[in-house]
């Protein structure tokens, strides 16, 4: 009889056993969870043998195998769903290798460490429904697309809307480990830039001082590491003013210079300058309440801006959910896509500058009656943004792409009193239809074609705030 053994690691670790034709996982002391058949086993390990699959397809979590399902491509006599283990599956079939062929898996270990995919953001989504984590697959589009056209990203929205859930998920998912990433809860009393990046000790020339949070230890490694990535989730980033303890970083991510840190030359394991390197990626999240601060339009000017919004289905949604939230299921489940991603964030990217070149000066026409337009920066940055969009998911149709960067780049700054913005927000909302139909008061829509919905909604809504209100602005509670 054979002895059980264990397969995963940490929170996915499993404990399988072999009982007649089936082998049994269980998670812990939970009882049985998992139950995945013996022959399967045998013919995906047949498969090996013949070189006809490895490992590493069998981690593939779309089974695809030259542009066909596993099943489909080698005749295998079992379900689809049962694919959805492809991890366990994995993980049997290399216990046995190792088991079997100790020579070879030694052999093949670095290679399978070393992997390089393309990125896939169709397999990061399966991820996070198997980590009972529910968000709509578009967002994940546009924020990851958001991080790669810029490396600074705000996620606005209602609190408790999954906001530091959606960074902290993809975070966890693309890296190897997790001194790649932290979490940094913004203080109310945040004045200045030391609790990021620390303070000599004016007492002893000898000594810097660092911050607790781990800031300025997660940069450095960053600048030594610069094939993988790094993130900075500074959680209610604007509990303190942005302009003030982050005005260093601001300034540095359009420069392109060091910050400096010190003037001495005999402080150890602290530069005297340091950089933001590419490979750095900053997230910061944003509540609305009478305890925040608004941004600057210089802030907002330097990001793309993700608003979370919820409806009845979302809600819905969660209530339907089986069991608990597992994000430790997503604990390196994408580090092969890590260099990949690198890559992108390096990359150069050019789209169709002529179609996109018409619609900027339209509303840059409009937005320039209040104030908001935008510069040379956020032009380039709007068409970056749509070619990543392209990229990532060619099934975003060009409007789609441009309506994503009008929410994101354009709209952001956007804020006023009634007589100012009224005007403004219906020219906007003219510019959002096919063929610019007018609108006297976001009222009657019956008749209009909408060609940008996600932007024409958030015009909408803010019309009713300011005409409620007396004054609205972009950022809602």
């Amino acid at each position: 009889m054979m002895e059980p053994f264990l397969i995963g690691k940490n929170a996915a670790q499993y404990e399988v056993s072999l009982k007649g034709d089936t082998f049994y996982l269980k998670k812990g002391q939970n009882n049985q969870v998992r139950i995945i058949p013996k022959g399967l086993i045998d013919e995906l390990l047949n498969l090996i043998a013949q070189n006809k699959l490895t490992v590493e397809e069998i981690g593939n979590r779309t089974m695809d195998y030259n542009g066909k399902h596993i099943v489909d491509e080698f005749n295998l006599s079992w379900d689809k769903y049962i694919f959805g283990y492809n991890s366990n599956l994995k993980d049997i079939c290399q216990y046995f290798l190792t088991k079997e062929q100790p020579e070879r898996a030694v052999l093949q270990e670095p290679k399978i460490n070393s992997i390089s995919k393309k990125l896939n953001v169709e397999i990061f989504n399966n991820d996070l429904k198997e980590s009972n984590l529910n968000f709509e697959e578009t967002l994940t589009t546009r924020f990851i697309s958001s991080l790669i056209t810029k490396p600074f990203v705000l996620l606005s929205g209602l609190s408790g809307s999954g906001k530091t859930k959606l960074t902290q998920s993809f975070a966890t998912w693309i890296c190897e480990d997790k001194s790649q990433y932290g979490i940094v809860a913004v203080g109310a009393d945040w004045t200045n830039r030391e609790p990021l990046l620390g303070y000599p000790n004016a007492l002893n020339s000898t000594e810097y001082i660092k911050p607790d949070n781990g800031t300025l230890d997660l940069i450095i490694k960053a600048n030594e590491n610069p094939d993988k990535p790094y993130f900075l989730i500074l959680d209610e980033m604007n509990l303190s003013h942005v302009e003030r303890y982050f005005a260093d970083f601001l300034s540095a991510m359009e420069s392109k210079d060091s910050i400096k840190l010190h003037a001495s030359n005999v402080i150890e394991g602290v530069p005297d300058r340091i950089s933001l390197p590419s490979n750095l990626l900053i997230i910061g999240t944003v509540n609305i309440d009478e305890t925040t601060y608004m941004f600057s339009p210089k802030v907002l000017d330097r990001a793309n801006v993700i608003e979370f919004r919820l409806d009845e289905i979302d809600i819905e949604n969660f209530f339907n959910l089986e069991g608990e939230v597992d994000i430790e299921l997503l604990e390196e489940a994408g580090k092969d896509y890590a260099a990949d991603f690198i890559k992108k964030l390096e990359d150069d990217y050019t789209t169709e500058t002529e179609d996109v070149k018409d619609i900027l000066i339209h509303f840059f026409r409009v937005l320039k009656k209040v104030g908001a337009e935008f510069g040379y920066r956020t032009a380039g940055e709007i068409t970056k943004l749509t070619s990543v969009l392209k990229l990532l998911d060619d099934s975003i149709s060009f409007d789609s792409q441009i309506d994503i960067a009008i929410m994101q780049k354009m709209l952001p700054k956007l804020h006023g009193s009634r007589r100012k913005l009224v005007p403004v927000l219906l020219e906007l909302g003219k510019l959002c239809t096919k063929n610019s139909a007018d609108i006297e008061d976001f009222e009657d829509l019956s008749k209009l074609e909408i060609k940008y919905p996600i932007s024409f909604e958030k015009l909408q809504r803010m019309y009713q705030n300011v005409i409620d209100n007396g004054f609205a602005s972009y950022a809602e509670a």
